[in-house]
């Protein structure tokens, strides 16, 4: 059993249907693993053993039958706390919402279901799903597998955590502000965010919310590329009011070897800075992918100004962040929203509203954003792939002072926290996928994950791309000490 705890999700369910191993087994196994593994790390934070089992022995009685359910028959996961799945809390980590306990599956978890996937149960995140760490006052604070006395991310943290440390076999995250790849990059595991509206998010909302929110995805965090696209394959589809008349059909990758691409480098910008360790890896890439034959320029960029482009990604993110959660709460949360824009970016962003935008303001906002989709639309014409940073530096100590007065130390100069969502929302307002994979690690033993970024609707090329990158560069790694004890 020992090689189970890092297995991707597709080969569990191959041992599954192979008779290897019984879902109950591999359920029971990766209980182990939490019950022992997973104090002070703290990534599983509402767990579900008694129904896993249930499901488990399911899953093995339908298999007996010769009935595979899915491609994730009988393979055991865990979710983001902030899906909804029938009879578990979900609470986004605000305490107003600690007794919130769902009546229904998300959309997500239906899918996983109906895939074969058995629940183990879900994990940590930061208040209100707003911060590069994941503590709140109801579970308390997630460690890194790599270093507990660091962050694994947010929001996402728990799940990417629970990845790297082999508590699981498969996790889906979300991602507004990043959620899904700086946990990846902190963790050393693979994330992908979505194209905008490709992945049903009902389910992953605060109580009352019932539409899908803008920019916000739903998305897969696994231990390889391929479990990427399995996920994606499972996840992808209409959502409920769109059914129909809404099909989805992405391109599938035209292109087999890396010689064949065109990759464009973002290593670094001054609105957003990072630490040289992880600029050289993006051009330590680079040169890897130029050795191979590919097209590779570290100047080709979008014609529009990527600080424009900023402001108008935070005008968005400000007004969806407080939309769902009470009047108390949401000015309890204000106070994070003056670092949200870069010092340097003129007058403009002292003018930006920390409240809901109006409905006016949005409008002009929106028309903003179709300029930079066709910018960016222009772009990967000419370009396959853009790699760029998704964080200024590896995983960071954890810090839980006032969000405003935080900072990270890049180089040497500290620069403001919330600078870094520059990288995130690069991607998000324009609704492009980007998928992050690990590079190795740095000077000081931790992971760095970069983003892999692709035209809209070019998700399962961003994966491809990653999965071929993993036989040059390497792939995930386990964290030392998780091994089975």
């Amino acid at each position: 059993m020992t090689e189970l705890a890092f297995c991707t999700a597709g080969e569990l369910a191959e041992k599954i249907r192979a008779g290897e191993v019984s879902s109950l087994e591999l359920t029971d196994y990766f209980i182990g693993r939490i019950e022992r593994l997973d104090g002070e790390l703290n990534a599983v934070v509402v767990r579900d053993f008694d129904r896993a089992r249930r499901a488990a022995r399911q899953a093995d009685a339908a298999l007996a039958e010769g009935k595979v359910v899915g491609p994730l028959h009988g393979v055991p996961m865990t979710i983001k706390e902030s899906y909804d799945i029938q009879g578990l809390p979900t609470t986004w980590g605000l305490p107003v919402f600690k007794d919130n306990i769902a009546a229904t599956d998300a959309e997500s978890v239906r899918a996983y279901k109906a895939a074969g996937a058995v629940f183990l149960g879900k994990t940590n995140v930061p208040l209100n799903l707003a911060d590069f760490q994941s503590y709140n006052e109801i579970y308390g604070t997630t460690g890194n597998p790599w270093d507990t006395d660091r962050t694994p991310g947010g929001s996402s943290g728990g799940a990417a955590a629970a990845l790297a440390a082999g508590l699981t076999g498969l996790e889906s995250g979300s991602d507004i502000g990043g959620s899904i790849r700086n946990p990846a990059h902190f963790c050393g595991v693979y994330g992908h965010k979505p194209t905008w509206g490709i992945v049903p998010p009902q389910g992953h909302a605060l109580p009352g919310m019932v539409g899908g929110p803008d920019i916000a995805v739903c998305g897969p965090l696994a231990r390889s590329a391929d479990d990427l696209a399995l996920a994606m394959d499972v996840l992808g589809a209409a959502e409920p009011l769109n059914r129909p008349g809404w099909r989805l059909d992405l391109p599938k990758p035209t292109k087999t070897s890396l010689g064949e691409l065109r990759v464009a480098l973002w290593p670094t910008d001054p609105s957003a800075p990072v630490c040289r360790e992880i600029a050289d890896r993006v051009a330590s890439v680079g040169e890897t992918l130029a050795k191979l034959g590919a097209a590779v320029s570290d100047s080709a960029r979008p014609s529009f100004d990527p600080r424009d482009a900023h402001l108008t990604y935070v005008q968005h993110l400000n007004s969806i962040m407080g939309a769902g959660i009470p009047d108390d709460a949401f000015r309890g949360l204000q106070h994070a929203a003056d670092q949200l824009e870069p010092d340097d970016m003129s007058d403009r962003a002292n003018s930006l509203r920390a409240t809901v935008l109006s409905h006016r303001d949005w409008i002009r906002a929106d028309h903003a954003r179709e300029r930079l989709r066709y910018a960016w639309r222009a772009f990967f014409d000419e370009w396959d792939i853009l790699i760029c940073p998704q964080m200024s530096t590896p995983a960071f100590p954890h810090d839980h002072s006032e969000q405003t007065s935080r900072t990270l130390d890049i180089d040497g100069q500290a620069r403001p926290y919330f600078e870094q969502l520059f990288w995130a929302g690069l991607v998000t307002e324009s609704y492009l996928p980007s998928t992050v994979f690990p590079t190795g690690p740095s000077a000081d033993g931790l992971p760095i994950g970069l983003q892999a970024i692709g035209a809209e609707y070019d998700d399962l090329r961003t994966i491809d791309f990653t999965r071929l990158l993993a036989r040059e560069i390497g792939g995930f790694t386990p964290p030392p000490g998780y091994g089975d004890v």
